[in-house]
């Protein structure tokens, strides 16, 4: 039986976390878009 490909949580929280969509103008509007929409932003 094959298992799924596994990433780091930490990894993945430095790819794709809070902070790493904070770091870049595409990522801060993302996240404005989604705060607009009236979604929680989760804070990884």
């Amino acid at each position: 039986m094959h298992y799924p490909h596994k990433v780091s949580k930490k990894k993945q929280v430095r790819k794709i976390g809070f902070r790493a969509r904070m770091r870049t103008a595409r990522g801060r509007k993302l996240i404005n878009r989604k705060r607009r929409v009236g979604r929680k932003v989760q804070v990884v």
